[in-house]
């Protein structure tokens, strides 16, 4: 039922954000003021999609810093939305980024071959990576059709079996550096040498990350503070602390700080991207914020119009 609630959500904001882009592009500065109801809808269809994901996140998947996120998307999401209909301009660049990353993203989760493939491709690169560093497991199949999940058989601890899921391909991150850049108008030569930093460096570090949480807890490397950890979380068997540390403490954490450090090269491209920068800090702080001063680049002429 949540599933199909949040698919059902997840398309429906990307429809909206879709439309709204595509009557701004169509009819131009006379379409948009009805392009900004239309957004400013989006959002809210948005905010609530993430609300609707906070039990997966903090009870299911028993993570704190995606649990936070989503409960805070939805006032965020919100705040988007009337700032639109104020008048601030510049959202619509916001807004159509996530329109990309929908159409980016989403497929992947509908079409079987297509999920299949990515899953199976992360595992097999995770696999040589492993098997070179000289560790004895296998790859079996996660479920009927996809050879996507590692066995590992210890003499300590028993048996280990991690699943590598959509969530562990890098699709996401991918999805918003592709949404982020495919939204901008700037010239494609600059658009291509952005997404040929972006998408290479997530997918290596998505790799890394992938083999670094199945060694941790197959190997059980981090089984520290294991009673409080258990007792915060809920776990039954103490062996999980070993995942939880590796990837929902470690690894989520490590990943915002590799996300800041991507944007800020992809910026140094295309520094149109810096205007989302500068108005997600607004609906943060309050305050307006001059990130091309900082990141030392020229502020384009026009950072959200048809003559860009």
């Amino acid at each position: 039922m949540t599933t199909a609630l949040t698919d059902g959500l997840a398309w429906l904001a990307v429809g909206l954000f879709a439309a709204a882009a595509a009557l701004d592009w169509y009819d131009g500065d006379h379409g948009r003021g009805r392009a900004r109801y239309l957004a400013a809808g989006a959002w809210v269809v948005f905010g609530v999609f993430w609300l609707a994901l906070f039990p997966h996140f903090a009870f299911e998947q028993k993570s704190f810093i995606e649990g936070a996120l989503s409960l805070v998307a939805l006032p965020a999401c919100l705040y988007v939305g009337y700032l639109l209909l104020q008048g601030r301009e510049t959202l619509f660049l916001l807004s159509r980024a996530v329109a990309f990353m929908g159409l980016i993203y989403m497929p992947f989760t509908m079409i079987p071959p297509a999920k299949e493939w990515l899953i199976e491709t992360v595992a097999w690169q995770g696999e040589i990576v492993m098997q070179s560093l000289g560790y004895e497991f296998q790859v079996i199949q996660r479920e009927e059709t996809i050879r996507g999940a590692y066995f590992f058989a210890t003499e300590n601890d028993g048996e280990f079996t991690i699943n590598v899921l959509l969530a562990c391909t890098g699709l996401g991150s991918m999805a918003i550096f592709g949404g982020l850049i495919a939204a901008v108008r700037a010239p494609l030569r600059r658009k291509l040498r952005a997404i040929a930093i972006a998408i290479p460096v997530i997918w290596a570090l998505n790799l890394v990350r992938v083999v670094f949480i199945t060694l941790a807890f197959s190997q059980q490397w981090l089984q520290v503070f294991v009673d409080p950890t258990m007792a915060l979380v809920g776990y039954e068997n103490p062996n999980m602390v070993s995942y939880f540390i590796s990837d929902r403490v470690l690894a989520q954490s490590l990943s915002v700080v590799a996300l800041v450090g991507i944007a800020w090269a992809v910026a140094r491209e295309v520094p149109e991207l810096l205007t989302v920068g500068e108005d997600v800090l607004y609906i943060v702080t309050g305050d307006e914020y001059d990130l091309h001063e900082a990141v030392g680049t020229e502020r384009p002429i026009a950072t959200d119009g048809k003559g860009e």
